[in-house]
């Protein structure tokens, strides 16, 4: 049966990048449209919204450009979901979606923040992950269309990528027949200084990996994670640093975003500081040189040994969730948090709520605005200090905040 089709005005970008309209009184999700887009939409309706599939544009959006890309048009592809925006447009956009979500869902009377831009907006990608699937005797490497998650297209380039690391991929496509024997594998390339390091994920058994990594001379480490097991190091090159887990996606924008965090810790000058998902110790360590005493807590085992010896007592770090290890590295005159885009778990908002000596700050790095929001309604004791959004992944939805708290009464 065929879908039904429909007039619709597209008036916003959701949380995901799916612009946003109404028909007969429901709310309308239709990828790759834009705000002022007048559209005709073939319609899958639910119960309490629509979701939309773009047919033709009867009145096209002044924030439309073309897609470079042609992955992007041609196979749908779902890594980026803005590159039709002018990038002022993009950046317009997610500041909205922050703003939006703090006001809705944080119940906060929050401003749109400024969102700093990227210096790249193109190949600034560091590492570019890709789902491989067997194809009777040969291999396709690529990315799931938006609309198909199940579905693999051969992926040739992708401008937000640097071409250091679509370099090493095409070295690796020739020794594909030397991978696990599986019909699917997932297999990550992140560029590191002075070579690449490749994980690969999927499989029981690896008998050839000396072979690949033989004729690989661009990798300078190989990671596997098999079907069953953690992952492990199988090989590296003289001198080369473990950096499976550790690579910035967007270096410059990354460093632009830790001077800022750093910048609103010190203006506490705190003299104890919580580093809540401390990773590498990229602020703690500073923090901590400074003669602050910093408590880094750090799930990854393999993070904290990158940077144990590097924090001098009385500053030390503790490995496992901040969860449980919180509560006992208070009290502090700023609490860092820097979760996983599902934000922190709901025992971390409740012991800062419920502390008796709350700290002058609480300093929250978010990848994800809903999970950021749904946490500061957690924290009604305190209050929206200052908000500034980084432009970490263009063309994509995605996007960096840092979010200052203070105690209401302050």
């Amino acid at each position: 049966m065929t879908a039904p089709m429909t007039r619709v005005e597209i008036a916003g970008v959701a949380a995901g990048g799916d612009g946003v309209g109404r028909t007969n009184g429901m709310v309308v999700f239709v990828p790759r449209t834009a705000p002022g887009d007048v559209a005709r939409v073939r319609l899958a309706a639910g119960k309490r919204f629509a979701r939309g599939v773009l047919d033709s544009l009867e009145v096209p959006s002044p924030l439309r450009v073309d897609p470079p890309c042609p992955h992007y048009v041609i196979d749908r592809c779902g890594g980026c979901q803005l590159q039709h925006l002018s990038y002022d447009a993009q950046l317009a956009t997610k500041s909205t979606i922050i703003g939006d979500a703090l006001r809705r869902i944080g119940k906060r009377a929050a401003d749109d923040p400024t969102v700093v831009p990227s210096v790249a907006q193109w190949r600034y990608r560091r590492k570019l992950t890709l789902h491989l699937r067997r194809r009777g005797s040969t291999w396709i490497a690529g990315l799931h269309p938006y609309d198909d998650p199940a579905a693999v297209f051969d992926l040739r380039d992708c401008p937000i990528t640097a071409e250091g690391v679509l370099a090493v991929w095409a070295e690796l496509r020739p020794l594909f027949p030397l991978l696990p024997e599986e019909r699917a594998l997932r297999v990550a390339v992140r560029l590191l200084e002075g070579g690449a390091s490749v994980v690969v994920e999927g499989g029981r058994a690896w008998p050839r990996a000396d072979q690949l990594f033989a004729r690989a001379s661009s990798v300078t480490e190989l990671w596997w994670r098999p079907e069953h097991g953690r992952m492990r190091r199988l090989a590296a090159r003289e001198g080369a640093a473990a950096g499976a887990s550790f690579v910035q996606v967007n270096a410059r924008v990354a460093a632009a975003l830790r001077a800022h965090v750093l910048e609103r810790v010190r203006a506490h000058d705190p003299a104890r500081v919580v580093d809540g998902y401390a990773g590498m110790g990229d602020t703690a360590i500073p923090l901590a040189n400074e003669g602050r005493t910093v408590t880094a807590i750090e799930l990854d085992a393999e993070a904290v040994a990158r940077f144990r010896d590097r924090l001098a007592p009385p500053s030390a770090v503790v490995t496992g969730r901040v969860e449980d290890h919180l509560e006992a590295a208070l009290p502090a005159d700023v609490v860092l948090l820097n979760p996983p885009r599902a934000g922190v778990d709901g025992r971390v908002t409740a012991v800062l709520e419920g502390t008796t000596a709350p700290p002058r700050a609480i300093v929250y790095v978010s990848c994800d605005p809903a999970t950021l929001a749904r946490d500061v309604a957690r924290l009604p004791r305190y209050r929206i200090a200052s908000l500034r959004a980084y432009d970490m992944f263009p063309q994509t939805a995605h996007v960096e905040t840092v979010c200052e708290l203070v105690p209401e009464a302050a």
